[in-house]
């Protein structure tokens, strides 16, 4: 039986209008947040990155295909992860749907990852997806982005995430066994990379943005953790959905991983 509140449609009406102006609201802010995000101002990229691509060696600049935008998703794919970061690809499945209506409104999308362009191109297979997917293997650009760090940086404290400076890694673990132990979502999320948990965290996730005007790139916007929700589609539905995220772990899995039902 349920515990939760029942009323009359009446009731129900009353307060459905109460929280749309909330609603009504927090879409007002919102349209208010991105128009703060345009107006930051632009840095301009003097170095030269180099991707390896399904076509071949690219630029930065050649990562737009034509467009005069660029968004670039920090996949967690490092070198030594036998497959994609679970939760990545759970905010990846939704990117092949709304790719194609980007790139026609001169916003290309490309996803970026230190593995070598073969592993991204075997789980990119595994996985069905058909947008960009570039390796920044050898290069700076995840490091530049604060999105991928050395053992040293780990070990000492010296990681900068999400514009705060993180703890040593031992604290991390100290903290992360306290509260969660072997449910903790790094621990999940490293034992499906293939890797261990200080591995794993050598890789973070993030969203940066570009434009290129008269051949010259700069960078506009970054954003990383929970910054990330927006683009995680499902949590957009669970979020309207009767029990919302209802979550007490790790629960999802790669598309290809559920069991039938």
């Amino acid at each position: 039986m349920t515990t939760h509140a029942i009323g009359t449609r009446e009731q129900w009406l009353e307060q459905r209008l109460e929280l749309l102006k909330a609603e009504k609201e927090l879409t007002r802010r919102s349209d208010e947040l991105a128009r703060r995000r345009r107006e930051l101002p632009w840095v301009r990229i003097d170095k030269a990155y180099r991707f390896a691509t399904d076509e071949g060696e690219a630029s930065l600049a050649e990562l737009f295909r034509g467009r005069s935008q660029l968004l670039v998703y920090h996949f967690m794919f490092g070198p030594d992860y036998t497959a994609g970061c679970p939760t990545c690809s759970s905010i990846a499945d939704g990117f092949n749907g709304f790719a194609i209506h980007l790139a026609n409104h001169d916003v290309m999308l490309c996803a970026v990852s230190r593995a070598p362009l073969a592993k991204l191109q075997a789980y990119k297979r595994r996985m069905g997806w058909t947008f960009p997917w570039a390796s920044s293997s050898g290069g700076d650009f995840n490091a530049d982005f604060n999105v991928s760090f050395t053992e040293q940086q780990q070990r000492e404290g010296g990681i900068d995430y999400n514009y705060l400076r993180e703890p040593p890694a031992s604290q991390i673990a100290f903290q992360m066994g306290k509260d969660a132990g072997d449910a903790a979502p790094p621990v999940h999320n490293a034992m499906m990379t293939g890797t261990d948990v200080n591995t794993y965290l050598r890789e973070r996730p993030g969203l940066s943005a570009f434009s290129l005007e008269d051949g010259v790139v700069h960078h506009t916007y970054s954003t990383y953790a929970r910054g990330l929700d927006g683009l995680w589609g499902m949590y957009q539905w669970l979020d309207r959905a009767p029990a919302g995220r209802n979550e007490t772990g790790m629960w999802w899995r790669r598309h290809d991983e559920y069991e039938p039902r």
